[in-house]
């Protein structure tokens, strides 16, 4: 079998990919082990990554599912009190912020409309799981080797092999690439499933994103999927969840009831729905992530930390941006070069970074990161969480929160001291983070 393009992951960003390659008239070939639909975290949509989403034409089919619609963010602080919101805004052609929505869904649904609407469109699809890239003498990659659903091995000749395997990280694990390098965020754990009879706000931000801060990675999420169904979890350092020798579902139950009291208010009665499930030491890069003939998009070479739900959106962006650099080496541009796609990469790099210093902003100092987002510069915090991080416009948000990371509460202070007489705890402990670089590069 031969084809311009094979795409190892059938998920969104594997779909999304194919469907912008479809555009520029690329056929590619989708290669997926699992069969949709199948469970799957990461349920909420920043509001570029709704974009995305408009950018294919989907919109009215994300309404015809019945999606919830999501029109912000609400972060509660540890005791249950004095929440901050950050609304979901997009930028008029004229630059001015107006009011829009995104969504949430169950990833189950989603992907497999995805998946479906693809190939719909023209891609074509194998059921079976890649096991290697397939290279020339000069090491560039010539196809990929898939073991099919019946236990035979087919061999898919392609110019471009692209890794959308998420965490699963398919061409670092087969060599082809680097190992990926543990991130500020690696010790942590995920332990999570779905509830039913959980309280709501009212009106329309009744199915918006909530997040229960209670120290510095320790956390939950509040995430609707539907009209009766919540998808809940807790994230907290894995030393602490080893601690309490407790099963998963134990755990998450405990957690749900102690971790903040406006959590446990929304979950008088805590109903699971889905299997408890965990993942661990999920934070990572993998450098680089392209390279003659094959790149890597998304979670399957960078990861930092759930908290604000950016790692859809990076994945199906990313996707986006990768097809006209694709066309554009298929007909020829840069073939002679060392890295071919060196140009994706550094764009795709300019955006994760700024969520990187976003996030240590947020957990070296989440009450001066609220000062930020609230009274310094909230339109530009707007930004920020919509997913407007792939360009060189400057964000005084994103540099305070960079220098919120460099010198720590003495420098906010300084910004505004009453704020903080105001509105930070009585007693707070020292929060540090591990800033070291994650990779060379």
């Amino acid at each position: 079998m031969k084809t311009d393009v094979a795409i190892v992951g059938g998920g969104p960003g594997g779909s999304t990919l194919a469907m912008f390659l479809l555009r520029e008239g690329i056929k590619p070939v989708i290669i997926e082990k699992e069969t949709f639909p199948r469970y799957h975290i990461g349920e909420s949509m920043t509001g570029e990554c709704g974009g995305v989403v408009r950018a294919l034409g989907l919109e009215e089919m994300m309404l015809k599912h019945r999606f919830p619609v999501k029109w912000g963010v609400k972060v509660w602080g540890p005791s249950g009190q004095n929440p901050w919101f950050v609304p979901v805004m997009k930028r008029t052609e004229a630059g001015e912020l107006q009011e829009t929505f995104t969504w949430q869904m169950r990833r189950s649904d989603f992907d497999k409309m995805m998946l479906d609407e693809a190939i719909a469109r023209g891609a074509d699809f194998v059921q079976g799981q890649a096991t290697e890239p397939l290279l020339k003498d000069d090491g560039s990659v010539r196809g990929v080797r898939v073991k099919m659903a019946d236990g035979g091995t087919q061999d898919i000749e392609c110019e471009v092999l692209v890794d959308v395997s998420g965490q699963a990280r398919w061409l670092s694990h087969t060599g082809l690439t680097n190992r990926a390098v543990l991130g500020h965020y690696a010790k942590q754990v995920a332990v999570f499933s779905q509830v039913t009879g959980a309280i709501r706000d009212e009106g329309k931000h009744r199915d918006d994103t909530l997040i229960f801060y209670k120290r510095l990675v320790h956390w939950a999420w509040f995430i609707p999927l539907d009209d009766e169904t919540v998808s809940v979890g807790v994230v907290s350092p894995g030393t602490y969840f080893a601690s309490k020798k407790e099963s998963k579902r134990d755990f998450l139950v405990r957690e749900l009831r102690e971790l903040n009291p406006e959590l446990s208010r929304r979950l008088p009665e805590i109903n699971l729905t889905e299997n408890t499930r965990a993942i661990l030491n999920y934070s990572y890069e993998v450098y680089p992530f392209t390279g003659k003939g094959w790149m890597c998009i998304g979670d399957a070479h960078r990861f930092i930390d759930p908290i604000f739900s950016f790692g859809l959106y990076v994945t199906m962006k990313e996707a986006q941006f990768a097809a006209p650099a694709i066309k554009a080496y298929l007909e020829g541009a840069h073939r002679d070069e060392p890295n071919p796609f060196a140009q994706h990469q550094a764009l795709a790099l300019s955006g994760v970074d700024k969520y990187q210093d976003l996030i240590d902003g947020f957990w070296s100092e989440p009450y001066a990161f609220a000062y930020l987002v609230h009274r310094k510069h909230p339109d530009y915090a707007v930004d920020l969480f919509a997913g407007r991080v792939f360009n060189n416009d400057p964000n005084p948000a994103l540099e305070g929160m960079r220098q919120i990371k460099q010198h720590g509460r003495k420098w906010w202070e300084e910004e505004d001291g009453n704020w903080w007489e105001e509105h930070a705890p009585t007693a707070s402990e020292p929060i540090t983070i591990d800033t070291s670089p994650e990779a060379p590069r």
